[in-house]
């Protein structure tokens, strides 16, 4: 197939050559059950199993024994929330969030909601970024948990982490962060974080393999579990483990620790040039912050334009997304960008771009190209 330019690494990433060679041995010679504790088949198994868990651990800066693996950032999502909410269970529960989160996230707290959990959704001011008087307003004395992303899915706009982790320390209250796009792209560290929850498919490892770290000594309650059967994964995850993508997750995690700070530089250079063309073109606007984001995602929105016939064009030589690669085949806006205010027909022609590892210059003078040539197609339509 003729696959064209690549620019949708927030939507998932390529799994890098490196991880692809780990991962093959533990499909085939080295096929044991990690739980198998009585023979040299299980053993390679979990050395395997406990070797990645190290490396995902060392990139976020926390102990092995913190990380539970999961099937992906959504249950590890649910796994998190839930389990604390159940943790508290005939106690009145309080949880505060924002509305410009991942829909994982939305959706597991409107069940609580359902269950009784009262829930807090913060604004956002235009560029996405919340207020952190706002956020201490809305504390109250039976708040269990403040759930905020660290970086956005579709504006890369980075929360204050530091500051939201000691608000939650000074109350102590259950700091959850959704790291899930910025773990592996920018330095993310677990000080003062109770539970985070990642992917191995956003940073260069396989679908279907993701982690909640889970902060162990410490006086605020753990997550009970959701999925029962064995007590794999500390009684927290029971299920056989997928050791070849456990695998591929710690080549991926040991990988991104050595090259994103190198590759972060070459990728917001290639962004801020993509961006500085596009943002030419008449009733182009940013969306989200220009200091405060990921040095790899810009979010574009072209006013006048429809945006089904856009997005549609610009996808047959340039791959993009208009938000999360979750709700991609919604026809409607946004719901971030409809957090920040940005007006419904401009939030359905808005793309986002996303660059990644084999991301090139030729690529970005290329897509430039392309959507300028789309618009002006759009528009003159």
């Amino acid at each position: 197939m003729n696959y064209p330019i690549y620019l949708d690494y927030n939507a998932t990433t390529p799994c890098a050559p490196e991880v692809i060679e780990a991962m093959l041995p533990y499909f085939g010679t080295h096929f044991g059950n990690a739980a198998s504790k009585s023979h040299p088949y299980g053993w390679m198994a979990e050395n395997a199993v406990e070797e990645a868990r190290e490396k995902v651990a060392h990139l976020i800066g926390a102990k092995s024994k913190e990380i539970i693996f999961t099937s992906g950032a959504t249950e590890s999502i649910n796994l998190g929330i839930k389990g604390i909410f159940e943790n508290y269970a005939g106690e009145r529960q309080h949880y505060i969030t924002c509305q410009t989160e991942h829909k994982a996230v939305l959706d597991t707290f409107a069940e609580l909601e359902k269950r009784g959990a009262e829930v807090t959704y913060l604004p956002v001011n235009s560029k996405g970024e919340i207020s952190l008087s706002d956020l201490e307003t809305a504390i109250y004395p039976h708040t269990k948990m403040i759930c905020l992303m660290w970086a956005n899915n579709e504006t890369g706009v980075i929360h204050p982490i530091p500051e939201i982790a000691q608000l939650c320390e000074k109350n102590c209250i259950i700091f959850f962060t959704d790291a899930v796009q910025a773990a592996g792209k920018i330095p993310v560290s677990v000080k003062s974080v109770h539970l985070m929850a990642l992917s191995a498919h956003k940073l260069y490892g396989p679908k279907g393999v993701g982690a909640l770290f889970v902060r162990h000594n410490h006086e605020l309650p753990k997550p009970l579990a959701q999925i029962h059967g064995g007590g794999h994964e500390k009684g927290m995850r029971s299920g056989t483990l997928n050791v070849p993508a456990i695998v591929g997750f710690g080549k991926a995690a040991e990988l991104r620790l050595g090259e994103m700070t190198q590759d972060a530089r070459r990728l917001e250079l290639l962004r801020n040039q993509l961006e500085k063309a596009l943002l030419e073109i008449p009733g182009a606007v940013l969306n989200g912050s220009q200091e405060n984001r990921l040095p790899h995602v810009t979010n574009i929105a072209f006013a006048g334009v429809e945006g089904e016939g856009l997005f549609r064009k610009v996808n047959l030589k340039v791959a993009v997304s208009s938000g999360s690669a979750c709700t991609s085949i919604s026809p409607k806006p946004s719901h971030v960008l409809q957090a920040m205010g940005l007006d419904p027909d401009l939030g359905r022609a808005s793309i986002r771009f996303s660059l990644g590892r084999i991301t090139t210059e030729k690529n970005i003078e290329d897509a430039i190209a392309w959507v300028k040539k789309v618009v002006e197609e759009v528009i003159n339509v």
